[in-house]
């Protein structure tokens, strides 16, 4: 009998260059026609002349990309910088809405090589890598940079370990900072790069229950807090897989820092008994050791994942004030701020209250950031805020133009970032201060698919349902959003409305406990004193009512009730109506001037 010889699966080392356009399904939706003869100008232009030029060859073209192979990683990296400033050069003058950006992937690795194609877990890796990789950006793996280093004229941004889709273990990546110079002949190492703004590692937290078996849920609130820390908005978080090697370690956190190129480290440990539970944490500056805020957690023992689920929603969203808070105190260190360290200031500034003050000063932030990168999501997005702030605390007599210019900085913030949560919320709010119920209610359902831990867009359906007669509803939004932050910056503003919510109920007494807790949580909101004002009048306590309206008008000088009621003419839901008349008779009766 004859065997066969098995058919010898053709195999070669390659570097492999994955490439596609970021946003391609938005710009075919707003037009096709245009967006494929551009895609199809610039690949004949950049891309395809820069591949043959460094020996590269294009395996197929993908639609909106291409994958290609290259003999050495220096190749494939260096067409990559070249299509890429190509690119960047046909592009400049391109609507923002339009332009075409590409996002590269490079890996090497053996693969298996057919006619038409290549396979294997190194070309998976590169298109993992292009997925994640910034538009216009070059994401490569460590392989890739141990090979290119000090022969491409580029540093190399170290992004830590990455856990890619569908990919076994976690790959090293790194982002490619083109300089667009001559090739250097030293050029500076990651390790001597700043880490960078928002990054930090979660350690494991430690299991001080003395039952191995808590080891479960201790591990699933580290797990679960690193991935909800990744949705805050610029941030960069080591992977899990990378902060677990740590476990069980005594470790130096100043070591870490420099180790994994980060900002700050996240520590903390549970202790589970038999009634209660007790999580404590500490946020560290990784460079300097310091300890930049600390808290406790105690609860009574109940379902475990309910209560890991509102233990890491609590703490994600305590930590993006703290993490916002001491970025706003590097960023007023430096002598020269870009635009992501004005954007720190503007929304530290937000987070200390809602007075005129505070508002004009934030607004000078984040216009300085948008002069200097008029694409900054984040500065459109905290102008927008500045606007819905002044608007819906009747600040101003033209909220009409205040709502008007937070919508439109907002959808502006959308077209350049379609997934920003903040940015949903914003809209929401201002569609459901503008009459659009409906509309608001689902752009903050759709912030919170993105974030679910985004306690502001609870409130805002909270919100959203006292406005069109249904106060009875607002409660049950309100507490939630309570239970998932606590001591939210902006949680006085909740408990305001709830107890808004409660005068248009008639529920004065409810009302006047509600409005006490706003203002112990922040003084400087001068419409909860007015409310308070309002609810004590009606109550007949008019000492303290006086006293109320005397401290909210200091704050807000300008208030009247004609302010008030001609606010309220844009919404006409008769149940809404008939309370705003209620308010305002308690602000007469609180000595609350009518305008």
């Amino acid at each position: 009998m004859v065997h066969e010889r098995p058919v010898r699966v053709g195999r070669r080392l390659a570097a492999i260059l994955a490439a596609d356009v970021a946003g391609y399904s938005r710009l075919m939706h707003r037009d096709e026609e245009a967006t494929h003869a551009r895609l199809t100008a610039l690949l004949t232009e950049a891309v395809q002349p820069a591949i043959a030029e460094h020996a590269g060859r294009i395996v197929k073209n993908t639609g909106d990309g291409l994958l290609a192979e290259f003999p050495s990683a220096v190749d494939a990296v260096r067409a990559a910088m070249k299509f890429q400033a190509h690119i960047d050069e046909l592009t400049i003058d391109d609507a923002e809405g339009d332009r075409i950006a590409l996002r590269v992937g490079i890996n090497i690795g053996d693969v298996i090589v057919e006619p038409h194609d290549i396979f294997g877990d190194s070309v998976n890796i590169a298109a993992r890598l292009e997925s994640i990789a910034e538009p216009g950006g070059i994401y490569i793996s460590s392989s890739v940079c141990d090979y290119v280093r000090g022969k491409v004229g580029a540093t190399f941004a170290d992004l830590g370990e990455q856990n890619l889709k569908n990919i076994a273990l976690p790959v090293r990546v790194y982002a490619v900072a083109r300089d667009g110079s001559a090739t250097r002949a030293e050029p500076v190492r990651s390790e001597q790069l700043s880490p960078p703004r928002l990054s930090i590692v979660v350690l494991p937290f430690a299991n001080l229950s003395g039952d191995p078996q808590q080891d479960y849920f201790v591990d699933g609130v580290t797990e679960s807090l690193t991935t909800d820390l990744s949705r805050i908005s610029g941030s960069f978080v080591i992977g899990r897989h990378t902060a677990f090697t740590y476990k069980g370690k005594a470790v130096d956190l100043k070591q870490i820092g420099r180790e994994l190129n980060v900002r700050y480290a996240l520590e903390g440990s549970v202790q589970c008994g038999s009634d209660r539970l007790r999580v404590n944490v500490q946020l560290v500056e990784a460079e300097t050791g310091a300890h930049l805020w600390s808290d406790r957690f105690d609860k009574p023992v109940a379902d475990l994942f309910d209560m890991q689920d509102e233990i890491v929603a609590r703490l994600a969203n305590a930590l993006n004030t703290q993490l916002v808070e001491a970025e706003a105190r590097r960023a007023g260190r430096s002598l020269d701020p870009d635009a992501a360290d004005l954007n720190f200031q503007g929304n530290a500034c937000l987070n200390k209250g809602t007075t005129p003050e505070r508002l004009t000063q934030a607004r000078s932030f984040f216009e300085r950031a948008l002069a200097i990168d008029p694409r900054s999501v984040g500065a459109l997005v905290g102008l927008a805020s500045v606007d819905l702030a002044v608007g819906a605390a009747l600040l101003t007599d033209d909220r009409s133009v205040r709502f008007s210019a937070a919508e439109t900085n907002a959808i502006n913030a959308l077209s350049l970032a379609p997934d920003d949560a903040p940015a949903h919320f914003i809209l929401g709010c201002v569609y459901i201060f503008t009459s659009r119920a409906v509309q608001g209610i689902a752009e903050c359902e759709q912030a919170l698919v993105l974030n679910p831990n985004l306690a502001d867009a609870h409130a805002a359906r909270g919100l959203a349902k006292f406005l069109i007669g249904r106060a009875d509803e607002t409660e049950s939004h309100i507490l939630e959003a309570l239970r998932l932050s606590p001591r939210d910056t902006f949680a006085y503003w909740w408990m305001h409305l709830l107890g808004r919510a409660k005068m248009q109920l008639g529920a004065n007494a409810e009302a006047v406990d509600w409005l006490r807790r706003s203002i112990e949580a922040n003084r400087n909101f001068p419409l909860t004193h007015i409310h308070l004002a309002a609810a004590l009048g009606l109550l007949g306590a008019l000492d303290e009512a006086r006293a109320a309206a005397k401290a909210g008008l200091a704050l807000d000088p300008g208030f009247t009730i004609r302010r008030f009621r001609t606010a309220a003419k844009s919404n006409d839901n008769l149940t809404y109506l008939a309370g705003v008349e209620r308010i305002c008779q308690g602000m007469r009766i609180a000595g609350v001037p009518e305008g």
